[in-house]
Formats: C-alpha cells, structure tokens, sequence
C-alpha cells in the first residue's frame, strides 16, 4: 500500500481510538481522593489513640506505604491504577508502589542483582533529587540564618 504523508495521516487519525480525557480526569481525581480519605480516616485512628498531629501524620504515611506495598504485591494496586489513572499516581502511595513494583518484577533475577539492584529505577531519581533539593535548600537557610 502506497500513501502520502498526508493519507497515511488521516488514515492514522481514523483508526486511532479517541481518548476518554474527561473521563480519565474524573477517575483520576474520585481514586485519589478516595486514597486521600483513606489516609485521613488512618490519621484520625492515630490521632484517637493518643499520638500528637505530627507524630500520627508520620504513622498515617507508613501505613500508607505499607498498604501500597502490600496491595501491589497481590497484583492489586496495579488493576487500581488502570482503573484510576493519575490518581494512584500522585499520593505516597505512588511512590510505594514504585519501589515495590520493580522488585518483584525482577526477583527471579535474585535477591542482589534482581531486587535489590532493580528496586529503585523508577524511584531512584526521585530520592536522589529530594534528597539534593533538601541538602541545598538546608544549606541556604543555614547561610542565611
């Protein structure tokens, strides 16, 4: 079949399956603020038994990452997220599973060189580059103080 750049194109654009974007915004916003409520209503059950503001805040993200990690280790963070979109994306949870995901992807390649050596390829740049941002951003305010 010969076609110009032109036909090929608009032969492109009709078979090429239209995007559901409104959609996608709506389940991207309703999955992550479902995943906002759930860390609130863990951070109020921290709160009632006793832990202050900041230290039940620091409960509520390990639970989070917890939560994350196990979900996507029975393979259902991932249908979430097909489902959510953005949503999953964004909170803690995101990066939780970022981490975990890798891993057991690549475990039959062993615990060193699969786990261990895979784990952080998709969060790797992140920690780096936070951890960086907050070293510079510690420094200047020492400067400056």
């Amino acid at each position: 079949m010969d076609m110009s750049p032109k036909e090929y194109k608009n032969y492109v654009e009709q078979k090429a399956k239209k995007s559901p974007i409104v959609k996608d915004v709506v389940l991207a916003f309703v999955i992550g603020g479902l995943i906002c409520v759930v860390g609130q209503a863990i951070q109020n059950g921290w709160s009632a038994m006793g832990l202050n503001k900041e230290d039940a805040g620091t409960a509520t993200s390990v639970c989070l990452v917890l939560l994350s990690a196990l979900l996507t280790g029975f393979n259902l963070y991932n249908k979430l997220a097909r489902f959510g979109g953005a949503g999953t994306l964004v909170p803690i949870t995101g990066f939780a599973n970022a981490v975990v995901s890798p891993a057991i992807d690549f475990k039959s390649e062993g615990f060193v060189t699969g786990m261990a050596a895979k784990m952080f390829t998709v969060a790797g740049p992140v920690i780096v580059f936070g951890t960086l941002a907050s070293a510079i951003y510690g420094a200047i305010l020492m400067l400056f103080q």
